[in-house]
């Protein structure tokens, strides 16, 4: 099978592909499985030398095209180089976009379908030609920004929704909010459900007692902080722990203040086939997130790993759990409500509840591919 006749897709990711997979992942690995034809770019978040620097880090280059394996060669990553720093103009992305369309070359790629999540190639999408589909997994625009940030997000957000082809929203909120300027096309998050719902082993790493689990990543756009660590306070009355299991993108006081928190245990990022352990074991599974316009954007892929599991769940009022107010199973709670509710749930072991109906990552991978069909007929 030649490049020329296999369908290409240039995946621009707000995440690398690594360990911890989210929706983007997911998907392109259902859709490789479900198409041997299919070859697919992944390309991850540049390399930052000079904010390494700033960081007092070690700075390196990004680590360019390699092959991933599993895939029979047909799926590679990029990681480029962010040589300039955006607020010294346009040539930063400029310089991106022509590492990019280099390794496009090198693969001998003349017009890929291109896949864009990371609003930052917007540029990309107006200037390659190439069949464009705008993911949306999160509203930035929405998010607290500086300024200049803001702005930056404005003008990509504007200029993807003017120009691609084709835009799918994750989420009910997204869907309202982008749907108003423009046709879109709803495909929220999923699970692996089987993989979920094999009983594994308890992880040797979670500390003995209570549990309340949160998975996720730490996040100030998300995480009700004072919210945790009041949580925390009434699990060191039951002798529980507060687990907060995924990476860690706080601000390093917050960070600090949640790592030295008596009660709170930081795991980290865990690969992705060790997660359903951590969830099936736990007494309670957490959603302390805050409520505003941003969150509101969201579909969390921990609704749906939540829901595999069947563990009892206390959240606040945001996007998605919201809908499950009268699940059985589902405590929807704020402030010292929510305190109580895990302190109770904690206190005694329940058993798993099962759930139908669960969204699988196939299905949602269906749905891209009939938009990736789509895109292909009518260039």
């Amino acid at each position: 099978m030649t490049a020329t006749d296999a369908v290409c897709l240039v995946v621009c990711s707000l995440e690398a592909w690594d360990d911890v997979w989210r929706r983007n992942q997911y998907l392109v690995d259902s859709l490789l499985r479900g198409d041997p034809t299919l070859e697919v770019l992944f390309v991850e978040p540049p390399a930052d030398p000079i904010h390494a620097i700033t960081q007092r880090r070690l700075p390196r280059r990004g680590s360019g095209l390699n092959v991933v394996t599993g895939y029979e060669g047909r799926l590679r990553t990029l990681q480029p180089t962010k040589w300039l720093p955006r607020q010294w103009g346009a040539g930063a992305d400029a310089m991106l976009r022509c590492q990019l369309k280099r390794a496009v070359d090198r693969l001998g790629w003349t017009a890929p379908v291109l896949w864009i999540n990371d609003p930052g190639w917007a540029a990309l999408a107006s200037s390659s030609g190439w069949s464009s589909l705008y993911d949306i997994t999160d509203d930035w625009v929405e998010a607290a920004r500086g300024a200049r940030e803001h702005a930056r997000l404005v003008t990509a957000d504007d200029e993807l929704l003017a120009h691609c082809d084709e835009v799918v929203v994750c989420s009910d909120g997204l869907l309202a909010h982008k749907g108003v300027r423009r046709p879109v096309t709803l495909i929220k998050n999923a699970v692996d459900v089987g993989r979920y719902r094999e009983p594994r082993d308890r992880p040797s790493d979670l500390p003995p007692g209570p549990i309340a689990l949160y998975v996720g990543t730490l996040h100030e756009d998300r995480l009700d902080l004072e919210l945790v660590l009041q949580t925390a306070q009434r699990m060191a009355k039951l002798s529980g722990q507060v687990v907060m299991l995924g990476p860690d993108a706080l601000t390093a006081d917050n960070s600090t203040r949640l790592r030295s928190a008596a009660a709170v245990t930081v795991l980290g990022p865990r690969q992705k086939f060790l997660v359903p352990a951590y969830l099936q074991h736990a007494d309670v599974l957490i959603v302390p997130h805050v409520v505003d316009e941003f969150t509101d954007s969201l579909d969390p892929l921990k609704l749906y790993e939540y829901l595999a599991v069947g563990r009892p769940v206390v959240s606040t009022p945001v996007a998605g759990f919201r809908d499950h107010l009268r699940t059985d199973g589902f405590t929807i709670a704020v402030g010292e409500s929510f305190v109580d509710a895990v302190g109770r749930l904690a206190g005694q072991w329940s058993p798993s509840r099962t759930h139908d109906g669960i969204p699988d990552w196939s299905d949602r991978a269906d749905a891209m591919r009939t938009i990736i069909d789509r895109m292909e007929v009518s260039r």
